[in-house]
């Protein structure tokens, strides 16, 4: 928090930063500092602080409640992953019982396969209860495994078999499987068989969804056999389906360099739907009475009378079933508006029964249709309000909806109907004015009106798990500074009946760790309020000058800034930090969960939103903190931070010198569609161009790092070539690293060696430490 009022802070801030800025290093007054750990030591600490090495020094970090039995029992877990303690509560009479530890686990294990079978080895997870026969369920090394109530393991033996692809119907009595892009349906009794399409071909088959890259990766060819794709009526007679439609739509290829287990590289082409692409795979859907099908030896397939649909992300469209009626949510391309359709399954008829257009567009992270049959209609998180509200909609008011909830604040998630639809409970944030905006609560609506009742009053984050039937909450309260705190709730009202933990992170902070701290300042409009938050490296000294490193993700379908106590202890700042820098993460203008005001400027403006604003509170985290030196700041970030990264090094070349930029979606029009155009809509080639990093490969002055996995089947690794290639063309310098047989998930060992030893040599001054030498594996 800020020390002096808001209105203040910009004048304060500006002076004070400038007074700072102003005065020579070398006049400034200079304490000794005491002398600063090794690299090689910085590295370790590093490696010690990221991903499981800091988890493992941390105690019930989170429960992972899972409500068994039925309903009738709360199973979770205390400790960490090297030593856990699995209890049971039997929710009727409240009483805790330890039905399991992962020593237990492991002698188990070991007896059980002859083996000395370590936590490492182990891979310990999915674990479940079944309270009648106190048998635990859970998956370990290659497969699963059951410890009955005499402590004795037994792996489950599933019969091997070909993965049915099939679709069978929910009675039993009929499945579907794909042949040559057409469907046929199976008497499963008879053998039967009947074919419903003959006319489907590779770029227009039925029921058969676009392959994503991975399951092209796995079955090495660009066909690979995927699962009937539909839904049957819940009474087992009707097959809801549809066709693809792939022609003209640009592919994209790739190539895998050292195919595991082959000596040759291996190429292939594939569809991906790309944004601002003037063609998209198109979806149409169809319905055939199975029954009658099968009586009459031929299908009558019912075109639904609803729009083709372009298919922004390599999936099934959404289809389903509710009142006995195919349910379709339809969305137009560039997220214009979003409808939901119920149509006749024996004459295709259709009609609009909840439909949203929200100007610009209609945010889909912000805001969703939900169905409610037992409340007579669709619930809509809808942000016509300028905020995300909730409405109940009825198919006699399409565009209208009984407001249920308003106000400035945003619902995210609608968490429990009740049976007697007298309420629901939701999760939302903003709602409670004196608390970070970003902090989760849950609260119980009432159908009949009035204001939400809060089930969750502590001033922290909630996140809330609900059993099946509302009757109990497990909430893991925290906030970045107080440690989670395990409640087990009665979801009537809300009142506390049980602790169930209390993370403890002593270990951690024993050796050396600098708790993260929240940090709140003004965005670079002068008035408002963003937050976030500041990693130090452990033994920090104030007397030391550190540089900056900003760890970046803009959204904005989504903030960056943890909100709990658990996610700003796991973030990977907490290792980069560890070299000799502080790491920053800030939520500015255009990110979300603040209302559409605070997010719109986002809109067709990928390229530069959030810039200022980060610039700006990094100026005021240095004007409250000298030790902070704002002239060496660098930035790092993936995915959607990768873009951030590259633009943030090129549009502002004065102030980020240093960056590492990996996964990337560079040019936004290479990237699937639904998550450049749910920001952007489908704009014109100009605006398209506007925003992509290749247009500013020019203005880079500093250091940057493009790292990529050759096989990314999220953002293609042509990003990143297209961007290395510009900044060349540009007569810039440019370093690019490309990992062998890695998707998206680039974070492994030498992903972090190489992101770290550029800021330690370009943004430090230091020498990183070397390589260690391996022994080649023997051919």
């Amino acid at each position: 928090m800020l020390p002096y009022p808001v209105s203040k802070s910009i004048s304060l801030l500006a002076l004070t930063c400038a007074i700072a800025l102003s005065v020579p290093a070398a006049a400034r007054p200079v304490t000794p500092a005491v002398a600063q750990p090794t690299i090689s030591a910085r590295y370790a600490l590093s490696d010690k602080f990221n991903g499981q090495g800091l988890g493992d020094l941390i105690d019930n970090a989170d429960v992972a409640p899972r409500f068994v039995g039925e309903g009738k029992g709360l199973l979770y877990r205390i400790g960490n992953r090297l030593a856990q303690s699995y209890v049971y509560v039997d929710l009727s009479t409240l009483a805790k019982t330890q039905v399991a530890t992962t020593a237990q686990l492991l002698a188990a294990l070991s007896t059980a396969t002859g083996k000395s079978i370590d936590v490492d080895a182990a891979h310990i997870a999915e674990v479940d209860y079944d309270p009648a026969n106190k048998a635990l369920r859970f998956a370990a090394i290659d497969g699963r495994w059951t410890l009955a109530a005499n402590g004795k393991a037994e792996k489950i033996i599933e019969e091997q078999r070909k993965e049915d692809l099939s679709l069978p119907s929910p009675n039993g009595r009929f499945r579907i499987v794909a042949r040559n892009f057409n469907l046929i349906a199976i008497d499963i009794k008879s053998g039967k068989e009947v074919t419903l399409t003959t006319d489907g071909t590779r770029e227009q088959p039925y029921g058969r969804s676009i392959p994503q890259l991975a399951d092209i990766l796995r079955a090495g060819t660009e066909e690979p056999d995927m699962p009937v794709s539909g839904a049957w009526s819940p009474d087992g007679r009707y097959l809801l389906s549809w066709r693809l439609d792939t022609r003209d739509v640009k592919k994209l290829s790739i190539t895998q360099q050292n195919p595991p287990g082959e000596f040759y590289p291996r190429s292939f082409s594939y569809v991906y739907p790309l944004a601002g692409a003037e063609k998209l795979p198109q979806a149409t859907r169809f319905v055939i009475d199975i029954e009658q099908a099968m009586k009459a030896g031929k299908a009558k397939i019912v075109p639904l009378a609803i729009p083709s649909e372009s298919i922004l992300y390599p999936s099934p469209p959404d289809m389903g079933w509710v009142n006995g009626k195919p349910r379709i949510l339809w969305t137009e391309r560039g997220y214009k508006q979003q409808a939901v359709y119920q149509a006749d399954p024996d004459t295709g008829a259709a009609r609009i029964v909840a439909h949203e257009a929200v100007k610009p567009l209609v945010t889909v992270t912000s805001s969703m249709i939900l169905p409610a049959p037992d409340l007579g209609g669709e619930l809509s998180i809808s942000e016509r309000s300028g905020w995300a509200q909730l409405y109940l909609v009825t198919p006699d008011a399409p565009d209208g909806g009984k407001p249920l909830t308003w106000g400035e604040w945003e619902v995210l998630s609608v968490d429990h109907v009740a049976r007697d639809k007298s309420s629901l409970v939701v999760t939302g944030v903003g709602r409670e004015k004196a608390r970070n905006p970003y902090w989760r609560a849950l609260y119980r609506i009432s159908l009949t009106g009035g204001d939400p009742t809060e089930l969750t009053p502590e001033p922290l984050d909630h996140d809330a798990t609900l059993s099946d039937d509302g009757r109990w909450i497990v909430d893991q309260m925290s906030s970045p500074t107080s440690p989670t705190h395990a409640v087990l709730r009665d979801g009537r009202t809300g009142q506390i009946v049980m602790d169930l933990a209390t993370a403890d992170d002593s270990r951690l902070r024993a050796a050396g760790y600098t708790s993260p701290e929240p940090f709140q300042g003004i965005a670079a409009d002068g008035h408002t309020p963003i937050y976030g938050m500041i990693f130090r490296p452990a033994n920090f000294d104030a007397k030391r000058s550190y540089p900056i490193i900003d760890n970046v993700y803009t959204g904005p379908t989504t903030t960056d800034v943890p909100a709990t106590w658990n996610d700003a202890h796991r973030v990977s700042g907490n290792a980069v930090a560890q070299i000799g820098a502080i790491v920053v993460m800030i939520d500015g203008t255009g990110t979300s969960r603040r209302g559409q005001v605070f997010r719109l400027p986002a809109y067709q403006n990928l390229g530069e939103v959030g810039l200022d604003d980060h610039i700006s509170l990094i100026r005021q985290m240095a004007a409250k903190y000298p030790y902070m030196d704002a002239t060496r700041v660098g930035v790092f970030g993936g995915s959607a931070g990768g873009y951030d990264t590259a633009r943030f090094v090129l549009r502002r070349p004065n102030f980020f010198t240093v960056g590492v930029s990996s996964s990337g979606n560079h040019d936004l029009r290479l990237d699937k569609t639904w998550w450049p155009e749910v920001s952007m809509g489908n704009p014109d080639e100009a605006t398209w161009e506007r925003n992509s990093n290749m247009s500013v490969a020019g203005n880079l002055m500093g250091k940057l790092l493009l790292i990529h996995g050759d096989i990314d089947d999220n953002v293609p690794v042509t990003e990143s070539f297209r961007l290395a290639k510009a900044l060349m063309d540009a007569g810039r310098d440019v370093d690019l690293v490309v990992l062998p047989n890695t998707t998206h998930r680039v974070y492994q060992p030498f992903f972090w060696k190489k992101l770290r030893d550029y800021f330690t040599l370009n943004l430090l001054g230091e020498t990183p430490p070397a390589l260690t030498a391996r022994t080649p594996a023997a051919k």
